[in-house]
């Protein structure tokens, strides 16, 4: 089967698609121009791995290298940004729990797949007996999109406030690292993943949330 079509590789675009989606829900939400849509949504979709690629090393960053990823995230906020605009999507829809529903949906995708893609990224970059690590650079890359988006959109990055949002990545990448001890790199990628996105909609759900101060 040609890398191309490999399982990592699809949880990588299926990732990209639904994080792109996320940020451009964001600027729409945001009244930005078709610009601001464009950048908000790929920078959701790329900017959690090239965090991770620039701190382990990896220069260029990966979307640079490989922009397939860049035009994915292109194409699905584009055809978002069609949807909207054509369909005549209206403000009190985007301030729906249905609008709710769909980002969460997107954002528990997003984190599942990115969380996975960090661990694998790790390995083949010959990281792969530094479970730390591992773990730390799964979180980054599934959060650091979100956490870019948000401050891009001038409110407070979900993953200190939203239903165990980094809670759910990190579960998702301690299960991928002890996976890897008994069973081969894709079926542990895809349990990982959908744990991720199973903590994320079930947080939603029961309104998970950690403690606070006040």
């Amino acid at each position: 089967m040609p890398e191309e079509f490999t399982v990592f590789f699809m949880i990588e675009m299926i990732g990209t698609a639904a994080f792109a989606c996320s940020g451009g829900m964001v600027a729409i939400k945001k009244h930005l121009d078709l610009l601001g849509i464009v950048v908000l949504g790929v920078t959701t979709a790329v900017g959690g791995g090239m965090i991770r690629d620039l701190i382990i090393g990896i220069h260029p960053p990966t979307l640079f290298v490989k922009p397939v990823y860049v035009w994915m995230a292109f194409l699905s906020v584009l055809v978002l940004f069609i949807i909207v605009r054509f369909c005549r999507i209206t403000l009190e829809i985007l301030e729906s729990d249905f609008y709710e529903r769909i980002m969460n949906l997107l954002d528990a995708i997003g984190l599942g797949a990115f969380t996975v893609v960090g661990i694998d990224t790790a390995i083949e970059a010959g990281l792969g007996s530094y479970h730390f690590l591992m773990i730390f650079l799964g979180t980054i890359t599934g959060v650091g999109g979100g956490i870019l988006r948000d401050m891009m959109a001038g409110q407070t990055p979900a993953v200190l406030k939203k239903h165990v949002y980094a809670c759910a990545s990190i579960a998702g990448a301690i299960c991928y690292v002890g996976m890897l001890n008994f069973f081969n790199n894709d079926l542990a990628m895809v349990v990982s993943a959908l744990l991720v996105v199973g903590i994320r909609i079930l947080a939603r759900r029961y309104r998970w949330n950690l403690p606070t101060a006040m």
